[in-house]
Formats: structure tokens, C-alpha cells, sequence
């Protein structure tokens, strides 16, 4: 277990702050970038990662997109195409779920 810095899961600011407000409880990267039971902080506020899971783009649910702040899966599609620039969705692409939780105190 390791202490690691917020933006090594959450890519920017915007997505930190709809974490620290509940709004983020999991993303989905290219990569593992985080261990269960590494922890970060934002805002004063300790996060620990519950679960990382190897998946591909194709098991992604309305749940999953909801989790990273969408309305459902079709609606992230389209925000990782805006995001992402020359992003194509390919269901056989593989990616690192990471989701993670407020650390109770």
C-alpha cells in the first residue's frame, strides 16, 4: 500500500473535485495506475482504492458511467471522443478499472 498522488488515478482537477463531492466513485484508465489499498488525498479528504479490475471497453455498464460522472454509457462515449480527440470505442480494448472510497475515520 502506497500513498500516491490524486491526478496518478483522476486525470484533472474537474474530475478530482466531482470525486472529493461524491460524484466519481471509480475510473477507468489505459493502464494500472494504482494498487488496492493505495490511498490519495483530495481536498483534505483521505480516499482509499477499493478495487482495480482488467476489463475490456466492452464491459462497461450505464453503472460504470455513472460511477465516472455520465449519465450513462452512450453519454461517455461521446465525452471520451471529446476528450481524447481521435478516441475510437473498441469493445476489445483493455482497460484498468479503479475504484476507490472516502476512508472513514
Amino acid at each position: 500500500m502506497a500513498h500516491i498522488d490524486a491526478g496518478e488515478i483522476l486525470p484533472n482537477d474537474h474530475v478530482q473535485q466531482m470525486a472529493a463531492e461524491g460524484r466519481v466513485t471509480q475510473m477507468h484508465r489505459g493502464h494500472q495506475y494504482a494498487d488496492e489499498g493505495d490511498t490519495f488525498e483530495i481536498d483534505g479528504t483521505e480516499f482509499e482504492v477499493t478495487d482495480v479490475t482488467h476489463r475490456t471497453l466492452g464491459d462497461m455498464t450505464d453503472e460504470d458511467a455513472q460511477r465516472e460522472g455520465s449519465e450513462d454509457l452512450d453519454a461517455y462515449k461521446e465525452r471520451m471522443k471529446k476528450v481524447h480527440g481521435s478516441f475510437e470505442w473498441d469493445d476489445d480494448s483493455e482497460v484498468v478499472r479503479h475504484r476507490f472510497a472516502p476512508v472513514d475515520e
